[in-house]
């Protein structure tokens, strides 16, 4: 709720009461409760949520001291660009790479939310590994109609036969990496890229593709924030993530 002033006024997540005396999540900064009761009562849907805002908050601090970025160049990619997050917000994410880092990229953003939404709201999506096929192929085709209804998202160059070469490219069969028969965690994206941030790009991405970031959450005040890291607007003492994103 948004006081006369515009600022938001935190609210209970379980019963919506914003007066008396409201707390918020000691691990993650972003829930309120306003009881005991409330917490306990929230903290089935919340815990997992709150998981993955710890490890957000905590990908970009890791990176951000005296307002210089220390970030490693992502592996297995053939080229890297530059400011990642403004990208993202500006839509052109997948702007400016090699078309096979486009299609292994996609699969990845792909097969990080069916991740995310099996681990953070029980979804087996239909059509995928999760579901029991034996690859995620008819979910990938859906994934990807949704993706071309986003305008700009997508490179100048995609069309038809790109998207068949995409599509290729998921169904190589397991053990290739970007095999749609596969379903990688976030610590397996980690690991092949050796990029921290990497994850958080991705879940964005999905967020602009889906409507919505994983369990529900707002990623527009993480991502306005990491655009702020990649301009040097930030104080040039190490930041405390977690209390700067204190959403309601």
């Amino acid at each position: 709720m948004a006081d006369l002033n515009g600022t938001t006024t935190p609210s209970c997540a379980i019963c919506g009461k914003t007066d008396g005396n409201i707390k918020r999540c000691a691990k993650c900064h972003t829930t309120h409760s306003c009881s005991r009761d409330c917490q306990k009562a929230d903290w089935k849907t919340h815990k997992k949520s709150c998981a993955i805002n710890v490890a957000s908050a905590s990908a970009a601090s890791s990176t951000i001291t005296n307002g210089t970025s220390t970030r490693t160049p992502p592996k297995n990619l053939s080229v890297q660009i530059d400011k990642p997050f403004t990208r993202l917000d500006s839509g052109t994410w997948l702007h400016d790479r090699p078309e096979k880092d486009v299609y292994k990229l996609l699969i990845d953003t792909f097969r990080l939310r069916l991740n995310d939404d099996y681990n953070l709201e029980a979804i087996n999506t239909d059509g995928s590994v999760f579901a029991g096929e034996r690859n995620s192929l008819p979910a990938f085709r859906k994934f990807l109609r949704k993706l071309e209804s986003r305008q700009d998202l997508l490179p100048p160059w995609w069309n038809e036969q790109k998207k068949a070469e995409c599509i290729a490219a998921g169904m190589v069969g397991a053990p290739d990496w970007s095999s749609l028969e596969a379903a990688p965690k976030k610590s397996d994206i980690l690991e092949h890229y050796g990029d921290s941030q990497m994850p958080m790009q991705m879940r964005m991405l999905g967020e602009r593709i889906y409507g919505r970031g994983p369990g529900g959450q707002d990623g527009t005040m993480m991502l306005s924030f990491m655009k702020l890291t990649e301009a040097g607007e930030l104080s040039t003492e190490t930041l405390d993530m977690s209390r700067m994103f204190n959403r309601s």
